[in-house]
Protein backbone atom coordinates (compact mmCIF):
# COMPACT_ATOMS: atom_id res chain seq x y z
CA UNK A 1 0.00 0.00 0.00
CA UNK A 2 1.30 3.38 -0.98
CA UNK A 3 0.75 6.40 1.10
CA UNK A 4 0.94 9.93 -0.02
CA UNK A 5 3.08 12.47 1.74
CA UNK A 6 -0.03 13.98 3.33
CA UNK A 7 -0.99 10.58 4.70
CA UNK A 8 2.50 10.00 5.99
CA UNK A 9 2.41 13.38 7.74
CA UNK A 10 -0.98 12.65 9.23
CA UNK A 11 0.14 9.25 10.43
CA UNK A 12 3.29 10.76 11.91
CA UNK A 13 1.18 13.39 13.67
CA UNK A 14 -1.10 10.71 15.15
CA UNK A 15 1.88 8.65 16.32
CA UNK A 16 3.52 11.77 17.75
CA UNK A 17 0.26 12.68 19.49
CA UNK A 18 0.04 9.24 21.16
CA UNK A 19 3.63 9.48 22.24
CA UNK A 20 3.09 12.93 23.75
CA UNK A 21 -0.13 11.81 25.44
CA UNK A 22 1.69 8.82 26.92
CA UNK A 23 4.54 11.02 28.10
CA UNK A 24 2.18 13.31 30.00
CA UNK A 25 0.54 10.35 31.72
CA UNK A 26 3.89 9.05 32.93
CA UNK A 27 5.09 10.50 36.25
CA UNK A 28 7.84 13.03 36.03
CA UNK A 29 10.90 12.62 38.22
CA UNK A 30 10.62 15.35 40.95
CA UNK A 31 13.62 17.32 42.16
CA UNK A 32 13.97 18.30 45.86
CA UNK A 33 15.91 20.81 47.90
CA UNK A 34 16.26 20.95 51.71
CA UNK A 35 17.25 23.39 54.40
CA UNK A 36 17.47 23.35 58.17
CA UNK A 37 16.45 25.84 60.83
CA UNK A 38 17.27 26.17 64.52
CA UNK A 39 14.76 25.92 67.33
CA UNK A 40 15.54 27.52 70.69
CA UNK A 41 14.04 28.66 73.98
CA UNK A 42 15.35 30.09 77.20
CA UNK A 43 13.88 28.68 80.41
CA UNK A 44 13.78 31.29 83.14
CA UNK A 45 13.94 30.20 86.75
CA UNK A 46 10.47 30.41 88.21
CA UNK A 47 8.66 29.25 91.34
CA UNK A 48 5.10 28.90 92.61
CA UNK A 49 4.13 28.71 96.29
CA UNK A 50 0.95 27.70 98.08
CA UNK A 51 0.01 26.86 101.67
CA UNK A 52 -2.65 25.09 103.70
CA UNK A 53 -4.24 26.75 106.74
CA UNK A 54 -2.79 26.13 110.18
CA UNK A 55 -5.63 25.49 112.63
CA UNK A 56 -4.88 25.03 116.32
CA UNK A 57 -8.46 24.19 117.28
CA UNK A 58 -9.60 24.78 120.86
CA UNK A 59 -6.83 26.09 123.12
CA UNK A 60 -7.22 25.13 126.80
CA UNK A 61 -4.05 26.53 128.32
CA UNK A 62 -1.80 23.53 127.58
CA UNK A 63 0.82 23.33 124.82
CA UNK A 64 -1.07 23.13 121.54
CA UNK A 65 0.85 21.97 118.44
CA UNK A 66 -0.48 22.06 114.87
CA UNK A 67 0.98 21.99 111.39
CA UNK A 68 0.54 23.40 107.92
CA UNK A 69 2.14 22.63 104.57
CA UNK A 70 3.85 25.12 102.30
CA UNK A 71 4.31 23.71 98.80
CA UNK A 72 7.00 25.04 96.48
CA UNK A 73 7.16 24.19 92.78
CA UNK A 74 10.15 25.60 90.88
CA UNK A 75 11.98 24.90 87.66
CA UNK A 76 14.38 21.98 88.03
CA UNK A 77 17.70 22.72 89.82
CA UNK A 78 16.54 26.17 90.99
CA UNK A 79 17.77 26.96 94.51
CA UNK A 80 15.14 28.63 96.72
CA UNK A 81 14.45 29.89 100.25
CA UNK A 82 11.04 29.98 101.94
CA UNK A 83 10.39 32.64 104.55
CA UNK A 84 7.40 33.24 106.84
CA UNK A 85 6.33 36.75 107.84
CA UNK A 86 5.73 37.99 111.37
CA UNK A 87 1.98 38.12 110.82
CA UNK A 88 -0.43 41.02 111.27
CA UNK A 89 -0.77 41.36 115.05
CA UNK A 90 0.37 44.62 116.63
CA UNK A 91 4.03 44.34 117.66
CA UNK A 92 4.51 40.88 116.16
CA UNK A 93 7.95 39.76 115.02
CA UNK A 94 9.04 36.44 113.55
CA UNK A 95 10.03 35.31 117.06
CA UNK A 96 6.98 36.75 118.89
CA UNK A 97 3.97 36.05 116.67
CA UNK A 98 0.45 36.58 117.98
CA UNK A 99 -3.11 35.98 116.90
CA UNK A 100 -5.57 38.80 117.53
CA UNK A 101 -8.86 38.07 119.29
CA UNK A 102 -11.70 39.82 121.12
CA UNK A 103 -11.00 43.46 122.10
CA UNK A 104 -7.58 43.16 120.39
CA UNK A 105 -6.40 40.53 122.91
CA UNK A 106 -3.31 38.64 121.74
CA UNK A 107 -2.60 34.91 121.85
CA UNK A 108 1.06 34.10 121.23
CA UNK A 109 2.28 31.26 119.05
CA UNK A 110 5.38 30.16 117.19
CA UNK A 111 6.18 28.76 113.75
CA UNK A 112 9.06 26.32 113.42
CA UNK A 113 10.85 24.40 110.70
CA UNK A 114 11.34 21.31 112.88
CA UNK A 115 8.98 18.94 114.69
CA UNK A 116 10.77 19.62 118.00
CA UNK A 117 9.68 23.28 117.84
CA UNK A 118 13.24 24.52 118.40
CA UNK A 119 14.14 26.21 115.08
CA UNK A 120 12.14 29.40 114.54
CA UNK A 121 11.00 30.03 110.97
CA UNK A 122 11.41 33.64 109.89
CA UNK A 123 12.27 35.74 106.86
CA UNK A 124 16.04 36.28 106.93
CA UNK A 125 17.68 34.21 104.17
CA UNK A 126 20.62 32.23 105.48
CA UNK A 127 19.46 32.64 109.08
CA UNK A 128 15.91 31.41 109.69
CA UNK A 129 14.37 30.47 106.33
CA UNK A 130 14.07 26.99 104.83
CA UNK A 131 16.32 26.40 101.82
CA UNK A 132 15.96 23.82 99.09
CA UNK A 133 16.78 22.96 95.51
CA UNK A 134 13.89 22.35 93.16
CA UNK A 135 13.41 19.14 91.21
CA UNK A 136 10.67 20.42 88.91
CA UNK A 137 7.89 18.83 90.99
CA UNK A 138 5.83 20.12 93.91
CA UNK A 139 7.89 19.96 97.13
CA UNK A 140 5.85 20.04 100.36
CA UNK A 141 7.47 21.60 103.44
CA UNK A 142 5.86 21.20 106.86
CA UNK A 143 5.36 24.27 109.06
CA UNK A 144 5.20 23.27 112.73
CA UNK A 145 3.13 25.63 114.86
CA UNK A 146 2.73 25.73 118.62
CA UNK A 147 0.87 27.78 121.20
CA UNK A 148 2.78 27.68 124.49
CA UNK A 149 1.12 26.62 127.75
CA UNK A 150 -0.45 29.00 130.27
CA UNK A 151 -1.76 31.75 127.99
CA UNK A 152 -4.98 32.61 129.78
CA UNK A 153 -6.45 35.23 127.46
CA UNK A 154 -10.08 36.25 126.90
CA UNK A 155 -12.23 33.51 125.39
CA UNK A 156 -13.19 33.90 121.72
CA UNK A 157 -11.86 33.42 118.23
CA UNK A 158 -8.24 34.40 117.49
CA UNK A 159 -6.64 34.68 114.05
CA UNK A 160 -3.58 35.88 112.20
CA UNK A 161 -2.36 35.90 108.60
CA UNK A 162 1.13 34.78 107.63
CA UNK A 163 2.71 35.52 104.26
CA UNK A 164 4.91 32.72 102.90
CA UNK A 165 7.50 33.97 100.41
CA UNK A 166 9.73 31.93 98.10
CA UNK A 167 12.94 33.64 97.04
CA UNK A 168 14.81 32.12 94.10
Amino acid sequence: MKFSNNMKSARSAVVLGFLLLGATLMPLHAATATTTFGVSATVAATCLISATPLGFGNYTGVVDPASSTVTVTCTNTTPYNVGLSAGLATGATVTTRSMTGPASALLGYGLFSDAGHTTNWGITIGTDTVAGTANGAAQPITVFGQIPAAEFVAPGAYADTITATVTF
